[in-house]
């Protein structure tokens, strides 16, 4: 059995644990009420462009751009988000399977020709512990969401899939959904998918900053209230007048569609990578509470114990007298 002065360590090292695992949470929820206001500006832009362009596609029958042809693949581009830093759960940790789970997919084409857009140290680190090519480094980017370099990056895998470099660009990302879930997601980035309905990953809750039964139960509901929505919607039948003609409005719409969408996985992960810290240090915090609890109580026992030795003694020795 510990002594009393090793239970009274290990109390003051909980103790300091949980100062530090309490200051990242609060840390971590602040950058994630950020991260949602910049995910919540940037929505209305988001919901606009692509229901015009979708929309705006699906309707013309002979409408044709080189960002929508689907090709024979031969080499890939996977553009994956993950964070610079650890103590954020399985954040990551999806991610790299994630990762690898489409590297073994595609192993066919050699490894030579799958590319990876590393947006964080993490993956970039286990991009090459898998051996593949490294278009860059981007790391700073999971820190500081820059649009004009999302841009950059956009504009680089758009042009190499217009002169046939890559066939076929992936992300791979974390979407977020609440502060208590984070869905990961492989979504076809090039050539652009038209088919796919309007907003359909702009399901988030921007409200919520904290993990509690209660916004667990409204996330629920609020599921079930999309899944009603989706079996009554009605199709999107605009009439489009095209000015001056439809391959400029193309050339136009596509590339801010392409740069968006980059710039919105970019935002979605970071939040999720908040909201993931936010809930890893919470859950250290409770369970650091748990343990000074049960830790307290031995030391009241192991002292309780230690009076009654001592006057145990104490009677015996006066007995013997």
């Amino acid at each position: 059995m510990p002594s009393l002065k090793e239970i009274k360590g290990r109390i003051s090292s909980v103790n300091s644990t949980r100062k530090i695992t309490s200051a990242m949470k609060m840390v971590a929820s602040s950058k994630l009420h950020h991260a949602q206001q910049m995910i919540e500006n940037m929505l209305p832009y988001e919901n606009m462009l692509e229901r015009i362009l979708k929309t705006f596609l699906a309707s013309e029958a002979d409408a044709h751009t080189v960002f929508s042809e689907v090709r024979p693949v031969k080499r890939i581009a996977l553009v994956a988000y993950s964070s610079n830093s650890s103590l954020c759960g399985g954040f990551n940790t999806n991610v790299a399977k994630l990762l690898h789970s489409v590297v073994e997919e595609n192993m066919s084409l050699g490894k030579e020709n799958i590319v990876v857009y590393p947006i964080g140290r993490k993956v970039a680190e286990q991009a090459k512990k898998m051996g593949l090519p490294i278009a860059g480094d981007f790391t700073r980017l999971a820190e500081k969401p820059n649009v004009s370099e999302c841009i950059e990056i956009a504009k680089e895998l758009g042009k190499k899939f217009v002169e046939g470099e890559i066939d076929q660009v992936e992300l791979l990302y974390h979407h977020f959904k609440s502060a208590g879930s984070q869905i990961l997601q492989r979504k076809t980035f090039l050539p652009i998918d038209i088919t796919s309905g309007v907003g359909q990953d702009n399901n988030r809750d921007l409200s919520h900053k904290t993990v509690t039964a209660e916004m667990q139960a409204y996330l629920k509901e609020n599921q079930k209230e999309e899944q009603k929505k989706e079996e009554h919607v009605v199709p999107l039948n605009d009439n489009f007048i095209v000015e001056p003609d439809m391959s400029t409005v193309l050339k136009l719409l596509i590339p801010k569609l392409a740069h968006l969408m980059l710039y919105t996985a970019l935002l979605d992960s970071i939040a999720s990578e908040h909201a993931a810290r936010m809930v890893a240090m919470q859950t250290a915090t409770d369970n650091a509470d748990e343990l000074l609890r049960e830790l307290n109580l031995q030391y009241n026992k192991s002292r309780q114990q230690a009076i009654t030795n001592e006057l145990l003694d104490i009677v015996g020795g006066s007995v013997n007298n």
